[in-house]
């Protein structure tokens, strides 16, 4: 947790963004696994209620009445069973206090808070809800049926929210800068350990244990697989081959639930072989050439085309694409090798505020997102980039049989690729180089001190030197 002014100027700022009426934050609830008292583990704090009210318990909610300046934390004291079995916490008023909030209620209180704005025809802003129990906790207390909630959601706390979470200030950035710690710790680990025989479950349950141990959890589910070509492999009990690459994309939360986000694709044996490295080398050179690119008042979209136009290129030169580069990228025949966006929001999410829409989030009234093409309809952020802005620059070239099969089938795009030649990748997998960056004054940088090793030479050293 920061500290006390954080949060109430936080809440100052919002109050102005958003203008009057009542601003309702939802934290979360525990989420029982197979029973109330057996949860999953641990406690995730929702994250804009965490940004505005920085407290960890489960079952609260900050209320910001704007017209009155008033600001309440509302939930229950726990009693003497819940202390016997959980020990003693603060009391709601000591956490109100220490965040700057003067007022406290208990949670019945905040039915009446709501029926008397909804008496006086006052605006009640709240975001859209992604749990169930809240979407119920919604429908009690304003009527609105879950169906409905997302749309009823207030855009301007939306906006407020979105303004102010985008750009880090130095102590997200500090937490953020923990963050890649972790993940360079979690990610050296997977290098260290990776080589044939082992299983994927038991390289991506290590890297697991590395998160938990410097943080509070991973940021996201760990995907570590000899398949690459699938978006969000999970790791499975199949045994690494000698000869496969292994793609590890993972992330850690500090205590303070900031995140990284990293990947890297390594052969399991710990050598390239030279059709390994012509397709790695490519990734390799988009990945470094954001670092160029990447700067206030360009749009990411524009970089992340700029990417789609090299790995095109590049594959012409391996003879696996043909034609115009403009005109192809164009019509999306890219997205056969990069199915996804270049990159997306970082901080207190791995995907930041995706909870909040991403077309809200990574597009603005300037910049809109093509939702009618393959692969481009998969872009999170398009937006000009600010100081402050931190992002993802992840690209990748995939392989997918299933994506091949069907163009070459329904000759999509056949004037720009080389169907035969692609043939003979469906046993090669994908590959994605993946770290974050801080968007600086004049350009950017990457976040975090020591770089996780991904040139080849440094990836061949580290696993020779590791498996000695």
């Amino acid at each position: 947790m920061f500290k006390k002014e954080t949060y109430i100027t936080r809440r100052n700022e919002l109050k102005k963004l958003v203008g009057e009426g009542i601003i309702i934050l939802f934290g979360n609830n525990e989420s029982p696994a197979n029973g109330p008292y057996n949860g999953y583990d641990p406690f995730r704090q929702d994250s804009t209620f965490l940004y505005y009210f920085g407290i960890q318990r489960d079952g609260l909610v900050g209320v910001i009445d704007i017209d009155n300046n008033k600001e309440t934390l509302i939930g229950n004291d726990i009693d003497i069973e819940d202390i016997v079995w959980f020990g003693s916490v603060d009391s709601v008023k000591c956490l109100a206090e220490s965040v700057g909030v003067e007022n406290t209620a208990p949670m019945k209180q905040l039915q009446l808070v709501c029926n008397d704005a909804l008496r006086n025809k006052r605006k009640i802003h709240f975001l859209p809800p992604y749990r169930f129990d809240i979407k119920l906790q919604i429908f009690d207390l304003l009527g609105i049926h879950p169906s409905q909630q997302k749309d009823s959601a207030s855009m301007q706390l939306i906006k407020a929210v979105v303004k102010m979470r985008s750009t880090k200030s130095e102590e997200e950035i500090e937490e953020l800068e923990r963050a890649s710690v972790i993940g360079y710790k979690m990610h050296t680990t997977a290098m260290r350990l990776t080589k044939p025989g082992l299983t994927e479950k038991y390289i991506a349950s290590q890297v697991e244990s590395v998160a938990k141990s410097l943080g509070s959890m991973v940021s996201f589910p760990t995907i570590f697989t000899q398949h690459g070509e699938i978006m969000h492999g999970a790791p499975s009990l199949n045994t690494l081959k000698d000869g496969r690459l292994v793609l590890c994309d993972a992330g850690g939360e500090t205590v303070n639930n900031y995140c990284s986000d990293h990947t890297r694709t390594y052969p399991v044996n710990g050598k390239f072989t030279q059709r390994q490295l012509d397709i790695y080398s490519v990734v390799e050179e988009c990945h470094d050439m954001v670092l160029d690119l990447a700067k206030p008042g360009v749009k990411y979209a524009d970089v992340h085309f700029a990417v789609c136009k090299n790995i095109f290129n590049r594959m012409k030169e391996l003879g696996l694409a043909k034609g115009d580069t403009e005109e192809a990228v164009r019509n999306g025949a890219h997205a056969m090798f990069l199915p996804h966006g270049l990159g997306h929001m970082m901080g207190m999410d791995v995907h930041d505020m995706e909870n909040l829409d991403q077309i809200n989030v990574g597009f603005d009234e300037e910049t809109r997102p093509n939702l009618e093409q393959f692969g481009t309809n998969c872009l999170r952020m398009g937006r000009r980039l600010e100081e402050g802005f931190v992002v993802t620059d992840e690209p990748g070239i995939y392989f997918i049989p299933a994506l091949i099969d069907e163009w070459k089938a329904n000759k999509h795009c056949a004037d720009f690729l080389c169907f035969d030649e692609l043939e003979k990748y469906k046993d090669f997998g994908g590959i994605r180089i993946e770290d974050d960056i801080l968007i600086t004054k004049d350009g950017c940088r990457f976040i975090g001190k020591d770089r996780i090793p991904y040139h080849p030479k440094d990836i061949e050293e580290f696993m020779q030197s590791s498996q000695q």
